[in-house]
């Protein structure tokens, strides 16, 4: 074994910024690990799945602006603008007035990562480590030495033997394209649903989910079916004459189109821009809980009515200041106000008022405070009782995900020009996809509305955009760490006896030492993040901060800001929390400590 040596699994974004954070504290470090292995199932270092020219298309954008990427070695609009304007346009990048607040294609993007890794990876170097690269290195399980406290990563190609050990894999979609049917489990990578050169989809497509994910594939289809021709005001889409019969049907269970793109005052989130940690600790109850409406009433109701005040939308402030006005009411409130007969009509409404906030520099505060509100509250995640876990997931985060994930005007713009043209539609409903018999070739689903009326669709092909699926204890993709018990079910405790039987937690309710507990899905892990095994008595060194694993810990992880902050938390404990490091768990007044401590938290 290298004795104290770090292993990284994963070289996507979040390992991009956990090195970074490494080689900024890297004189310190270099004592605690001076060996360093990486281990990247692709053939390229510092990307990410979502950025590679072999996952993504040059049409689709990174929907998120230089300002909004926590900084490595220099800025994304700082890196554009070095870069030759023949790799500009091979990145559909037109305008080489680069700015701060465009959004630029997610390929640009991904070589940005690949080259901020290079540069950061040549300074750990210099500061003394020693950096075992390895491409093409699929990690297939993680066998544990309690005894020597020794973590054996076993890859496609051999065992290595490390002492401390940290998960950062990205996307992996286990369910399989069934091309027979037309069926094609998820979008990526998206040069599979790219028809052949002078050959067009003359039917209907449909797609599951009016995510962004689903507007990347809206985007590259479209554009091989016809071209995009600018106007005064506006875009408009020619049909190709030989694609007649193209169009796209996106299904999305609550009928809503994401939010548009908006200006931010602050377009890097804080976790206590809107409290402190006083405010936080002196919410937590005798019953160790701290509950999500008095989170809401103490720190996120005056600065709602505040952001309100700002955006000149006074009747609504006035209406949450009412007493008794609860976050279920304030989410009912702002759900109504995106709810429209025809969401493109509405999208229409919502351009101007998005365009004015962008082009004029009015941001639009209520949005920027929520999501600011929201990252602070998944940092402080595990307080809440598990009644509360089950209200957020299922009555709050589906409205976030509509608010948050926003998207760009220039997306938006290609929407509203298909939808112009009758190329694109979109139908509200809960799709169950059903099975196909043997020589079955289309993809058949079951669309149910509110009133539980069902109705039945056929797709030559239906593509399912709804995004990956986090991932369940049962289904973690090192097996060992799993039947071992290194790893344990996330889960919340419920502050009353629960139902027995509920459809809300029906398979999901645990009980332990005369305790019940709601497994809010994944793998638990303490605020360093830390996997928690079922031994009390063992602490671990295998870091797990891939968002897909641990969504019941930590439920508001998203985006790049998300990434840069897990991975400084981890990096800050190592150096701020050593005293810490032998306890099963990290109480709730050091980590908020290092949060509070922390400019860039």
């Amino acid at each position: 074994m290298k004795s104290n040596s770090l292993g990284i699994i994963g070289c996507g974004p979040t390992a991009i910024y956990l090195l970074k954070h490494i080689a900024d504290k890297g004189q310190v470090l270099v004592k605690e690990f001076k060996s360093i292995t990486i281990f990247e199932k692709r053939n390229r270092m510092g990307m990410g799945m979502p950025y590679t020219e072999e996952t993504t298309d040059k049409y689709n954008l990174s929907n998120i602006s230089s300002e909004e990427i926590p900084q490595l070695t220099e800025s994304f609009a700082d890196w554009l603008r070095k870069q030759d304007e023949d790799l500009l346009v091979k990145w559909n990048i037109e305008k080489f007035n680069i700015k701060n607040k465009d959004v630029y294609s997610r390929i640009a993007l991904g070589y940005y990562f690949h080259e901020q890794y290079n540069k950061i990876i040549t300074k750990l170097k210099s500061q003394g480590f020693v950096i075992d690269e390895l491409t093409n290195h699929e990690v297939l399980d993680i066998i544990v030495d309690k005894e020597k406290k020794i973590y054996n990563v076993i890859t496609d190609k051999k065992l290595h033997a490390l002492s401390r050990v940290i998960l950062s894999v990205g996307h992996n979609w286990n369910e399989l394209d069934n091309k027979k049917t037309g069926y094609y489990a998820s979008p990526w990578p998206i040069t599979k649903l790219i028809p052949k050169s002078n050959t067009y989809y003359n039917f209907e497509i449909g797609i599951l989910g009016a995510s962004l994910s689903a507007f990347d594939v809206v985007t590259s289809l479209a554009h091989r079916h016809g071209k995009f021709k600018k106007n005064e005001n506006d875009l408009k889409f020619c049909l190709n004459e030989k694609a007649k019969g193209f169009k796209i049907v996106l299904h999305s269970s609550q009928g809503w189109l994401p939010h548009l793109q908006y200006e931010q005052e602050e377009p890097i989130r804080e976790i206590y821009r809107h409290s402190n940690r006083e405010d936080i600790l002196s919410l937590i109850g005798k019953d160790g809980f701290m509950p999500l409406e008095a989170f809401y009433n103490k720190i996120c109701r005056p600065a709602l009515i505040n952001a309100f005040y700002k955006d000149n939308d006074f009747k609504t402030a006035e209406t949450i200041k009412k007493k008794g006005f609860s976050f279920k009411n304030f989410i009912d409130l702002m759900s109504s106000k995106h709810e429209y007969i025809n969401s493109f009509v509405g999208m229409k409404n919502e351009m101007v008022l998005a365009k004015d906030s962008v082009l004029n520099y009015k941001p639009i505060h209520w949005m920027e405070t929520l999501d600011d509100l929201m990252y602070c509250l998944n940092f402080h995640n595990e307080l809440l009782c598990a009644e509360d876990h089950l209200y957020f997931k299922k009555g709050v985060m589906p409205f976030l995900m509509n608010v948050i994930a926003a998207l760009p005007l220039s997306s938006a713009a290609i929407l509203l020009a298909l939808y112009d043209s009758k190329c694109i539609d979109l139908v509200t409903g809960r799709v169950t996809i059903l099975e196909s018999g043997k020589n079955a070739s289309n993809t058949i689903i079951e669309i149910e509305d509110e009133e539980k009326n069902k109705a039945i669709e056929t797709y030559k092909i239906f593509i399912n955009c709804g995004g990956q699926k986090n991932v369940e204890i049962e289904n973690y993709p090192f097996p060992s760490l799993q039947q071992k018990g290194i790893v344990s079910k996330a889960k919340a405790k419920f502050k009353s006896v629960p139902e027995k039987q509920n459809e809300l937690y029906n398979d999901r309710l645990l009980h332990k030492d005369n305790k019940y507990f709601l497994y809010t899905g994944g793998i638990d892990v303490d605020p360093t993040y830390r996997v928690m095994c079922d031994d009390d008595q063992f602490v671990n060194e295998i870091y797990d901060i891939s968002f897909t694993h641990i969504t019941g810990a930590r439920p508001y992880s998203y985006g790049l800001q998300a990434c840069n902050s897990t991975a400084l938390i981890v990096v800050e404990s190592w150096l701020k929390l050593k005293n810490n490091k032998k306890l099963k768990k990290i109480n709730i007044e050091s980590i908020t400590k290092l949060y509070d401590d922390n400019e860039v938290l």
